[in-house]
């Protein structure tokens, strides 16, 4: 498990991350979100020991992160940084090295990666050769080269189109389902939601959001229930609880005055039979977002 306890970073008088706690068991994947500068970059620092906290403590399964233990954890940086002279053999041995691998070892899971995300034809190719994309590809795989027991994944699937991304995905499931402790972080909403069970966010160093993702969206639901069928606006309006009843161009947006609300507005609808559509609304992750950071700048 990734322990991150009470950690506190100051570089000189700027106080980067405030008093950050949280866990990371094997096999979860929990997401790591906040806006620039937020401290994400230098929280990822700290758990792979490139930086010390002022105070607190970092450990995974129990031990403070040194370089043995640093052998079993795997980065891949919103930044690209590959030597692009290199060839993608050469490349990945020079990983899999600094991991403490034995270049059979490396060469096996090499060949094994490239089959699985259909590149093998550019082995031995020159990293500067190669699209974006692929060079994204080759990026991730120096990450998980060492099948890492953590692994920290910034802003992943930069530069990938629809089908890439999937492979991306599927990978990353996998690792997780075999154990991993993966923490993610994406601009990129709908990307969280596609993995994430757990999460932080986090404002000016501290974290202003965080817990499991269905209860964080429990918390945070709308008030919204979009209705289609041959129900009067009239007929809604009487139920208690409704606040407003708009009128779209075929359907009904109803507010109401909270969740328990719409289990009313079902039993009041529900003899009709031409009811196509009841739906109370779910809010997506990017909207309580905006939603946590704007309410925490206000303050």
């Amino acid at each position: 498990m990734l322990k991150v306890d009470h950690v506190t970073k100051y570089y000189g008088d700027f106080l980067a991350v405030d008093d950050l706690s949280f866990t990371v068991k094997p096999g979860e994947i929990f997401g790591l979100l906040g806006v620039n500068g937020a401290g994400k970059t230098t929280t990822f620092r700290m758990i792979m020991g490139l930086l010390d906290p002022s105070s607190g403590s970092i450990t995974l399964n129990g031990k403070k992160i040194d370089y043995d233990v640093t052998d079993q954890i795997g980065f891949l940086t919103e930044e690209r940084s590959l030597l692009t002279k290199m060839t993608v053999k050469e490349q990945c041995l020079f990983y899999g090295t600094l991991k403490g691998m034995k270049e059979k070892d490396i060469l096996n899971r090499l060949e094994e990666l490239l089959e699985r995300f259909e590149i093998s034809e550019y082995k031995d190719k020159k990293i500067k050769e190669l699209s974006k994309g692929n060079q994204q590809k080759i990026q991730f795989i120096t990450a998980i080269i060492n099948n890492p027991k953590l692994l920290i994944l910034d802003e992943p699937f930069s530069g990938l189109d629809p089908f890439n991304i999937e492979l991306f995905k599927n990978e990353i499931i996998t690792m997780s389902n075999q154990g991993s402790m993966i923490i993610f972080s994406s601009h990129r909403m709908e990307h969280v939601e596609l993995f994430c069970k757990k999460l932080v966010v986090m404002l000016n160093g501290r974290s202003v959001l965080e817990g499991y993702l269905s209860e964080i969206k429990d918390q945070y639901r709308k008030k919204n229930i979009l209705i289609k069928g041959d129900v009067k606006k009239s007929e809604l309006e009487k139920v208690d609880g409704v606040l407003e009843v708009v009128e779209k161009a075929d359907e009904f947006e109803v507010k109401i005055k909270d969740h328990t609300i719409a289990a009313k507005v079902f039993e009041a609808i529900s003899k009709h039979k031409k009811i196509t559509k009841f739906v109370v609304e779910e809010p997506s992750l990017n909207e309580i977002f905006v939603a946590k950071v704007g309410e925490s700048y206000d303050k």
